[in-house]
C-alpha cells in the first residue's frame, strides 16, 4: 500500500493555516473596509471595487492604484507602479520554491494566488512541506476572506462616510506604510531611499505631467536602495 505524500497538504493542514491566520486577518477587515470607501470617494463603482479587492488582492497596490484612477486611466504608470509595488513577490516565490517544486504546475501556481506577506512570513517559520503549504493557502484564504468582507462593509458603509478624514479612514494607508518603513529597524539609514522617494516624487509633481510622480519617486528611491550597500561596504572597509 502506497504512503501518503507528506508534501501534498490535506485539508486539515489548510483549515490550521486558516485558524493560525484568522487573528491577523482581523485587521485586514479594518484595511479592507478603509479601501472600500476611499474607492467609492475615488469614483469606482461598488461592482468595480469589489472585483478590484477580489480579483486584484493586493493593498497597497490598490490603494495606489487609486491615485491614478480618473475619467483616464494612465495605462502604462498604472501597469508600472503596480509592478514596482508587488516586485517582492518574486522573491517570497522564489524563496519559498523548495516546498512547491514537488506539486504538479497547476497545484503550484494555484497555491500562490492567495500569497501575501502574512501568511509567506508564517509558512516560512518552520514545519513540514505540508504545514507549510498549508498556512500559505489556508492562511491566504483567511487574509482574503476578511478583505473581502473589510472592502464589502466598505462598500456598504462608505456611500455614507462623505469625510472619510474625520474616522481616520484616510491615515491608514500611511500607518500601515509607515510600520513597513520603520518596524523593529533601528538603523536610519533606511529612511534615506524613502526621503528620496519623497522628495523626487514632490518635484515631479511640481514639474512633470500628471501621475509621473508615481514612477519618479518608485525609481529614485529604489535606485538609491540600490546604491545604498555599496556606500555602507566603501564607507566599512
Amino acid at each position: 500500500m502506497s504512503q501518503p505524500d507528506s508534501s501534498r497538504p490535506t485539508l486539515g493542514h489548510l483549515v490550521e493555516g486558516f485558524r493560525r491566520m484568522a487573528p491577523i486577518s482581523l485587521f485586514v477587515i479594518v484595511f479592507g473596509l478603509a479601501f472600500g470607501v476611499a474607492a467609492l470617494q475615488q469614483g469606482l463603482s461598488e461592482l468595480e471595487t469589489l472585483l478590484m479587492s477580489g480579483l486584484v488582492f493586493a493593498g497597497a497596490a490598490q490603494f495606489a492604484t487609486l491615485d491614478l484612477w480618473g475619467d483616464t486611466i494612465p495605462l502604462l504608470p498604472l501597469v508600472a507602479i503596480t509592478l514596482a509595488i508587488n516586485a517582492r513577490h518574486l522573491l517570497m516565490g522564489a524563496a519559498f520554491y523548495p516546498h512547491l517544486r514537488d506539486l504538479p504546475s497547476g497545484r503550484r501556481y494555484a497555491s500562490l494566488l492567495l500569497l501575501s506577506d502574512a501568511n509567506w512570513a508564517m509558512a516560512m517559520t518552520g514545519g513540514t512541506t505540508a504545514s507549510r503549504l498549508g498556512i500559505l493557502v489556508g492562511g491566504g484564504l483567511a487574509l482574503w476572506t476578511s478583505w473581502m468582507i473589510g472592502t464589502g462593509l466598505g462598500v456598504v458603509f462608505g456611500s455614507g462616510i462623505n469625510e472619510p478624514e474625520r474616522f481616520g479612514l484616510d491615515a491608514i494607508m500611511g500607518c500601515f506604510l509607515l510600520a513597513m518603513v520603520i518596524g523593529d529597524k533601528r538603523d536610519l539609514s533606511v529612511l534615506l531611499p524613502w526621503g528620496a522617494a519623497a522628495l523626487a516624487a514632490l518635484a515631479a509633481m511640481a514639474w512633470l505631467p500628471p501621475h509621473a510622480h508615481v514612477i519618479v519617486g518608485a525609481l529614485a528611491g529604489g535606485l538609491v536602495g540600490l546604491l545604498l550597500p555599496s556606500a555602507r561596504r566603501e564607507t566599512t572597509a
